[in-house]
């Protein structure tokens, strides 16, 4: 019975000795770790940002429509100045922007305007989409980065 017990002191002290992990294991984890979250999370913002450029398009497409209505009933994009078409401003607000804000600005004795949207909020900021009376669509910052791009720009920095 002496013996038996001497055994399994024995036996228990060595398996208290192999318990936990060692630095060398842990170090690794937290290296793998670290490459997956350096790979994953630009890609989870990018995936992010995508998902709020959608908001400045089609509302610059709405606008659109709601200008080219108030020019067939007035044949003038509305008063001159910083804010297009007071009147079809007042009929189109944006509703449910949250993270783009939009300005429209008339030329050529009200017969041209641009439509502008700038990221103001979220992934969005540092991007901005314009449209004109003519349809033509030109982003001229994407990504913070200042570029002159004849279309609308998701993914790429080129059309």
């Amino acid at each position: 019975m002496k013996k038996q017990a001497s055994f399994l002191r024995r036996a228990s002290q060595a398996r208290r000795g192999s318990c936990g992990f060692t630095l060398i294991e842990v170090m690794i984890v937290v290296a793998i770790i670290g490459i997956l979250a350096a790979v994953g999370v630009p890609a989870y913002n990018d995936y992010v940002r995508r998902g709020q450029l959608p908001e400045a398009f089609n509302t610059l497409s709405t606008y659109r429509a709601t200008m080219e209505q108030y020019y067939q009933d007035n044949r003038s994009y509305g008063p001159a100045g910083t804010n297009c078409a007071a009147n079809a401003a007042a009929a189109f607000t944006p509703s449910g922007a949250k993270y783009f804000s939009y300005s429209c600005s008339t030329s050529n004795n009200q017969q041209n305007y641009v439509i502008t949207a700038t990221g103001s909020a979220g992934q969005a900021v540092g991007h901005t989409y314009t449209i004109n009376h003519n349809g033509d669509r030109t982003t001229t910052q994407f990504k913070g980065s200042n570029v002159t791009q004849s279309c609308w720009l998701t993914s790429a920095s080129t059309c």
